[in-house]
């Protein structure tokens, strides 16, 4: 049993269900926060959740195990190497931290305190996803030729009546940054590494600082080519991944915030036969999805077993694609990756 402090009661509100669905791996002890009302209103969702404001006293109770870190993005860099330093395990959702720069401290911190440090990437997780690894793994995709993905979402201006939203202190990006890192983390997760990058970011749903649309070409090591069109403005929220392979083609369920959690559509190519496809189809699942399976990958993790959990160096990929995404916007030319400790990129994004 894993004891679990959760900072920040926003998004950490879908953690702690999440970690609700894991009683014998999770007990979730505190909620902390600093806005005291919605700090209260959570721990009380869940019988023996406590609320307290005090983060230091949470690094300081030797009972907390896992320190989960669901607090704005600029806050996430110093609160991980404070846990860290307090000999927690970490979890810390998106975006990890703000460059290449901080993740690379991150990882010699996690070395010198023997820690464990975990980024959220939990569209990774569920029945989708599991599907199209199996028939991976059956040998009938062959190579991946093309694919698109979409990240079109609804965001107004209410939404950015939190203060820290939309500005490059607080938020740390746009939707580059907050909205399409899931997807994008999703391209070498599933089709191997990421080549090259070119970008056109724009500012055109609401008067922020940062992007709330974006058109990207995206060139795998493998020479696949994919495109990926995001944006704020849609009159709803879909996201969508559909990608041609020798063998078939699959195009995901199109629910916005839990991407892989329902079974994806495979279509067979010649000479591939749909009976090959839906033989291999039957025999996966039933699986957890979201952060459910996440963090019972880490919570396998933690106890010694083999298990897909989201890695540090996978959290560092993913902030390289972003920085690769920012240079090219501002550049007008294709940036390739990865990206070395010398780019003009190293050091972050911000402008």
């Amino acid at each position: 049993m894993l004891n679990v402090a959760i900072i920040g009661a926003g998004i950490g509100k879908s953690h702690l269900q999440a970690f609700a669905q894991l009683p014998d791996e999770f007990c979730v002890q505190l909620i902390c926060d600093i806005d005291e009302a919605r700090g209260k209103a959570l721990a009380a969702s869940q019988p023996g959740v406590e609320f307290t404001s005090d983060l230091a006293a949470v690094l300081a109770d030797p009972a907390i195990d896992i320190v989960d870190i669901c607090l704005p993005p600029h806050l996430h860099f110093s609160t991980c190497m404070d846990a860290l330093d307090a000999a927690k395990k970490v979890i810390c959702e998106k975006p990890l931290v703000a460059s290449l720069c901080e993740a690379d401290l991150l990882a010699a911190k996690v070395a010198d305190t023997n820690g464990f440090l975990s980024p959220v990437f939990q569209y990774r997780f569920g029945l989708g996803t599991a599907q199209l690894r199996a028939l991976i793994d059956a040998g009938l995709a062959g190579r991946a030729y093309a694919g698109t993905l979409e990240t079109h979402w609804d965001r107004g201006a209410a939404y950015y009546e939190i203060p820290w939203r939309g500005t490059w202190a607080g938020e740390q990006g746009g939707a580059i940054l907050g909205h399409a890192i899931h997807i994008h983390d999703l391209l070498p997760t599933l089709l191997g590494p990421i080549d090259q990058v070119f970008a056109d970011l724009g500012t055109r749903v609401n008067d922020i600082e940062v992007e709330d649309c974006a058109a990207l070409c995206i060139r795998m090591q493998s020479g696949a080519l994919v495109t990926s069109s995001v944006t704020l403005g849609c009159a709803g929220n879909i996201s969508r991944m559909r990608l041609m392979f020798e063998g078939f083609t699959v195009e995901s369920d199109h629910t916005p915030y839990a991407l892989a959690q329902k079974g994806w559509s495979f279509t067979a190519r010649e000479p591939t036969q749909q009976s090959e496809i839906d033989q291999v189809l039957a025999s996966v699942g039933p699986v957890l999805s979201g952060y459910t399976g996440m963090f019972d990958a880490i919570a396998k993790t933690l106890q010694g077993q083999a298990a897909p959990v989201v890695t540090l160096a996978e959290g560092r990929r993913s902030l390289g694609f972003v920085s690769a995404v920012y240079g090219s916007a501002r550049s007008g030319v294709p940036v390739s990756l990865p990206l070395a400790s010398d780019s003009d990129l190293y050091e972050g994004w911000l402008p």
